[in-house]
């Protein structure tokens, strides 16, 4: 999982980069030259569609999603589990279902040879392609963590689920961010 998260991690930061970059040169070129690449926002519409798939396995992965915890510390450590698990799961349900209407809009795009109503007029079905693989990516991961935490639920391994799959505690979010100072600091000097 943690191969696949960084995979997706360097593809989803250099496509934005790289988007940003055209955006620029988009910008520059109009405001300088009275010229357009032309398509540049179409580029930037399906390159958000197909990378956020990508940024949803690195934050699934790193358990780095948002949640409400000011209750979760305080709770015994079963009761952590639980709702660990009912995280984790109820994640991946989500992919799943999110998965299952990017497959029916493939259909769909496949069936009427949908194309973008832009001056390209790109046939959909290419970005869309791209799309079903990320978000399936997306879907594999989060079951795969799901079953991960039903399976610790189920030998009743609570502290392990808690370590996995629990929110970092604030204790825990300080030391993350010294130890990631010193690693600048040290690779600064």
């Amino acid at each position: 999982m943690k191969h696949l998260s960084r995979v997706s991690g360097v593809v989803f930061g250099a496509s934005m980069i790289l988007l940003s970059v055209m955006i620029v040169a988009e910008i520059l070129l109009r405001k300088f030259f009275a010229f357009s690449l032309g398509g540049v926002d179409e580029l930037g519409g399906y390159a958000v569609a197909i990378v956020a798939p990508l940024a949803f396995v690195v934050t699934a992965a790193e358990s780095a999603h948002i949640r409400i915890n000011l209750l979760h510390a305080r709770l015994p450590e079963r009761a952590r589990g639980i709702l660990n698990l009912a995280a984790s799961v109820s994640l991946a349900l989500l992919a799943l279902f999110l998965f299952y209407f990017t497959v029916k809009t493939v259909e769909e795009t496949l069936a009427y040879r949908s194309i973008a109503q832009t001056p390209w007029a790109t046939p959909l079905i290419y970005p869309q392609s791209v799309w079903l693989l990320t978000m399936g990516a997306f879907a594999l991961g989060t079951v795969i963590l799901a079953l991960s935490a039903c399976l610790l639920a189920a030998r009743r391994d609570w502290a392990t689920l808690d370590r996995r799959f629990g929110p970092e505690s604030v204790a825990d979010e300080v030391q993350s961010e010294i130890d990631d100072l010193k690693k600048r600091q040290g690779a600064s000097s």
